[in-house]
């Protein structure tokens, strides 16, 4: 039986396909990119637009890691631990699995980034 989940999930890898997704410069809120399977093997990721003083909201990375990747403006990542990184435009934070955190628009202009969030289970 686990050899038939094996095969199915080396299976669904075999059609994933090489693919773009365009950026929309005037999105104003949240934009999904990626959606996870079956159009990734556990990869989600979205845009994300945070106007100023505005938060996402404290939320978990649970079972999964996640980076942000800041395209423009500046903020913070408000992690449990009570450690708080600068965001600032062409940065990357990573937020390892079972951590609580925010990320704040802390500048005086939108805060755009890129989530990428994935299994915390080594893949092998």
């Amino acid at each position: 039986m686990h050899d038939m989940s094996i095969a199915g999930s080396e299976k669904a890898r075999a059609t994933l396909k090489p693919k773009t997704v365009t950026l929309d410069p005037s999105a104003t809120d949240h934009v999904p990119l990626l959606n996870g399977p079956p159009e990734t093997v556990t990869m989600r990721s979205g845009s994300v637009v945070l106007h100023p003083g505005q938060s996402v909201g404290k939320h978990s990375t649970g079972e999964r890691e996640e980076a942000i990747v800041v395209l423009a403006g500046t903020g913070e990542l408000r992690a449990s631990n009570e450690r708080t990184l600068s965001l600032d435009r062409h940065t990357l934070a990573y937020c390892p699995p079972a951590t609580e955190h925010d990320v704040v628009n802390t500048g005086t202009e939108p805060l755009r980034y890129i989530y990428i969030v994935a299994s915390a289970r080594p893949i092998g």
